[in-house]
């Protein structure tokens, strides 16, 4: 542990390194339980697998939620509203009049408490947050944790979540991937494969449709792994709207994995498993104009499907009290 600065009212971000220093190794910080780096020994030099920006105060100003957690609902629900039991809620509308990752601040802008740490056979983190009702316009107290454990191939995060009232919950990571020796490499010469047979066409907004779409014969097809480089956007009406790839695929039942990603060399792969019924893949096309200088990087988020409140044919999205949300993502690697 090692301090990484103070917030403006003093209070102290801490920076936690686990993992072994001969295999993976992750670096969590207390503020937004962010994941600040992810690296892996590749040819007897340790490579970072995921973008990184140098300093708290980055973080603070960052609006490409680089690193995250995001929370209490992460991906978009649509006119920042849904029902739940009979009454209307409305949520932070902070991209357009629609509701992004949490909204204004969400669990990636708060500072998080360290409730364990543990440095055995398995080094573990355990971080914890409580979100009060009405946070964000959400209902229900939610009392959150965030648990790390570092293989020397893998890194394992496990979210739960408990409430007193019944409320949206859908957690998940957003850091950028970049699997090449140099960040200035586009991340899309990475190959991709995503087994899901269908995905969430998208309308104004990048709010879905509601309709699950085959990706038989389109654009949208990581069956077999290809580079994801996305053609011309103006091939596509859904490339069009999000200026290339930022939909979700709705992965197969039995999937082997949530997704495979393969560095441009092919001289690392990460596999990545996470137990919600989507992946949310973005291709990084807007990173530039936030942060022109830190490379080139995609997100690969499992969780739950977006707008899930107000789409009933979805997965339901509603934690209810008595009951506890659970998450967990695995970042496998191997060169």
């Amino acid at each position: 542990m090692r301090p990484f600065g103070k917030l403006e009212d003093s209070r102290s971000v801490e920076a936690i390194t686990l993992g072994d220093p001969q295999g993976l190794q992750a670096e969590v910080l207390t503020y937004g339980a962010i994941l600040r780096r992810l690296t892996f020994p590749v040819r007897g030099q340790r490579r970072d697998l995921i973008l990184s920006l140098p300093t708290l105060g980055h973080y603070v100003n960052d609006r490409a939620y680089v690193g995250a957690l995001v929370g209490r609902f992460g991906n978009r629900i649509a006119n920042a509203r849904f029902s739940l039991d009979g009454r209307e809620y409305a949520v932070t509308a902070n991209e357009g009049v629609n509701h992004l990752h949490g909204g204004a601040l969400g669990f990636g802008k708060r500072l998080w408490r360290v409730l364990a740490r543990n440095a055995s056979d398995v080094p573990q983190l355990e971080l914890g947050l409580s979100s009060p009702a009405g946070e964000e316009g959400y209902p229900g107290h939610l009392d959150v944790t965030a648990t790390f454990a570092a293989m020397p191939d893998s890194l394992r995060i496990t979210l739960r979540a408990r409430t007193d009232a019944a409320t949206p919950v859908n957690l998940t990571y957003h850091p950028y991937f970049n699997l090449a020796a140099d960040a200035r490499m586009p991340a899309t010469g990475q190959s991709l494969r995503i087994p899901a047979s269908h995905y969430l066409p998208v309308r104004s907004g990048l709010i879905p449709t509601g309709e699950f779409a085959s990706v038989e014969d389109s654009t949208f097809d990581f069956r077999r792994a290809r580079p994801l480089a996305p053609p011309d956007p103006g091939t596509h009406a859904q490339l069009a709207l999000a200026g290339g790839y930022d939909h979700c695929w709705v992965l197969d039942p039995g999937a082997d994995c949530t997704c495979e990603l393969r560095s441009p060399d092919g001289d690392l792969t990460l596999t990545l498993r996470g137990n919600g019924p989507g992946l949310q893949f973005y291709n990084g096309q807007f990173l530039a104009q936030a942060h022109p200088d830190i490379g080139s990087g995609v997100i690969l988020e499992p969780q739950g499907l977006p707008n899930a409140p107000n789409e009933p044919a979805f997965p339901t999205s509603i934690l209810r009290p008595g009951d506890e949300y659970r998450a967990e993502i695995v970042y496998h690697v191997a060169s």
